[in-house]
C-alpha cells in the first residue's frame, strides 16, 4: 500500500456559499456517468458562477467551501468528481452528513474547519494543511486556522484508499 499525503501546500478555490447540495455539485442529468475520468468536467455544472471550475482547477488544487456542503442526496458522483479533477482535499465549514460519510468511505480527504470562509482567505491563496494536526496556514496573509484533525479511523480509511480497501487490510 502506498502512503497518501497528509500534508498539502496548494492553491485554493474558495466557494463561499452554504448549503451547496449534491445536485449543484454534480447535476442529476449526468448521473449516467460512472467512469471517474469522465466525471470531472461536470463538477459544479449546476452551481451558478462556478460552472467553469473544471477548466480552471489544476491537479493538486484544494477546495474550500461553506457550511453544509454536499447536502441532499447520496450520489457518489458528487464526491468522485473532485477526485477526477485532481482535488485531493476539501476543507469546509461543515458537510452534509451523507456526503461526509460517502467521502470518508471513498477515501476522499475532508477537513472541517469552522470559520474558514470568514478567515480572509480568497481563491488563489496558497495554504499549508497538516491533516494529522488539523493546522492550516496561509503565510502570505499570516492566517493560522485549526481544523478538526482526522480521527485514526478516518486516517486509516483514507490511507487505504477507501473503506473497501481498508476492510481487506483488517480482515
Amino acid at each position: 500500500m502506498s502512503i497518501k499525503p497528509t500534508h498539502f501546500k496548494s492553491r485554493i478555490w474558495l466557494v463561499d456559499e452554504d448549503n451547496i447540495d449534491t445536485d449543484m455539485i454534480f447535476h442529476n442529468k449526468h448521473l449516467h456517468i460512472t467512469k471517474l475520468d469522465e466525471m470531472g468536467q461536470h463538477t459544479f455544472g449546476n452551481l451558478p458562477g462556478w460552472e467553469d471550475l473544471p477548466q480552471k482547477a489544476q491537479d493538486g488544487d484544494l477546495l474550500v467551501v461553506g457550511g453544509n456542503f454536499g447536502a441532499g442526496s447520496s450520489r457518489q458522483q458528487a464526491v468522485d468528481c473532485f477526485t477526477a479533477l485532481g482535488i485531493p482535499l476539501i476543507i469546509g465549514e461543515s458537510f452534509g452528513a451523507i456526503y461526509k460519510r460517502n467521502a470518508i468511505n471513498a477515501g476522499v480527504a475532508l477537513a472541517e474547519c469552522p470559520g474558514i470562509t470568514d478567515s480572509g482567505l480568497t481563491s488563489g491563496d496558497v495554504i499549508d494543511v497538516n491533516m494529522e494536526t488539523g493546522e492550516i496556514k496561509c503565510d502570505a496573509k499570516s492566517i493560522t486556522l485549526q481544523a478538526k484533525p482526522f480521527s485514526q479511523v478516518q486516517m486509516d480509511i483514507y490511507q487505504a484508499g477507501g473503506l473497501f480497501e481498508y476492510g481487506k487490510s483488517v480482515s
